[in-house]
């Protein structure tokens, strides 16, 4: 393709390919400080193309596509190009990814050990992963974990922290340091801006950790904290994870060691102020 970016983000290398420049161009400034894949070799392709040549020039759409796609999926506008890269990232991992058990879920890292949080859109597991790592933890991932399956680590896959509608405001009073992407209006989920993980994320994400914690956060509740017996999680993960059915016997046994090794906890909570001294609570009771 005409313009390109390649990028390791934790063990995945992804090439992606453009036929617009600014979407590459924001890549590389966002992803400035990540290496390249090992030996240049990238696990996944990603495509940003257009459906017909002069949808490149008279009212730009981006498609999705690379070594895996979704035939019907619809474009979307060239000033969401940023956005059509990062999902197009998701899509190749969701639907190729057969080395790792991937749950939908945030990771951060104290200590060696990993706290996931995993619940539905708009539960807040990213604005907490994001405010967690400005208060002494490690931002393993905002959208997937890496379940190693044969060591039960917790591998980090730290891209750009998805922050949508009223968390970015959030994110950015309580991180005026931090690096944002552009404000991306009118998406299919409202607004949205990129957070990019710091220079602890980073340098940190070949490490792996020991997961020891899994949280299902709720957004919008007085707050209470109750126990999560071992079935519920089992199910609430396999509709988690993108991968299990198609890893077979190697996901179901990584996924009862996971649940059978770590307690379970769902918190409600009106704002992120309670939600991280809930966290930081049960953290400290471990």
């Amino acid at each position: 393709m005409r313009h390109a970016f390649s990028v390791r983000i934790g063990p995945v290398g992804f090439r992606v390919g453009s036929d617009w420049r600014a979407p590459i161009r924001q890549l590389a400034a966002l992803y400035a400080g990540y290496p390249r894949p090992e030996d240049g070799v990238p696990d996944f392709t990603v495509r940003l193309f257009a459906q017909r040549p002069w949808r490149r020039v008279i009212r730009p759409a981006v498609m999705i596509g690379g070594d895996f796609m979704i035939p019907d999926a619809a474009p979307l506008p060239l000033a969401q190009g940023l956005l059509a890269a990062e999902m197009a990232m998701n899509l190749q991992m969701a639907l190729g990814q057969r080395r790792y058990l991937l749950l939908h879920a945030s990771a951060v890292e104290r200590d060696g050990r990993v706290l996931l949080m995993t619940g539905e859109s708009g539960s807040g597991k990213s604005t907490l992963a994001a405010l967690l790592s400005r208060r002494g933890w490690r931002l393993m991932g905002d959208e997937f974990a890496l379940i190693d399956p044969v060591s039960g680590l917790a591998h980090a896959f730290p891209r750009l922290v998805s922050l949508k509608n009223a968390a970015i405001s959030v994110a950015e009073a309580a991180m005026p340091q931090a690096r944002f992407g552009p404000l991306l209006e009118g998406t299919p989920k409202g607004a949205i801006r990129h957070l990019v993980p710091d220079a602890a994320a980073v340098a940190g994400m070949d490490t792996p950790g020991e997961p020891a914690l899994l949280l299902f956060p709720r957004f919008g509740f007085a707050p209470d904290i109750r126990e999560v017996a071992p079935g519920e999680v089992f199910m609430r993960l396999t509709q988690a994870s993108t991968n299990y059915v198609a890893m077979g016997e190697r996901g179901f046994d990584a996924l009862t060691r996971l649940v059978l090794g770590i307690p379970a906890r769902a918190i409600d909570y009106p704002d992120t102020d309670h939600a991280l001294a809930q966290v930081e609570a049960l953290w400290g009771a471990l």
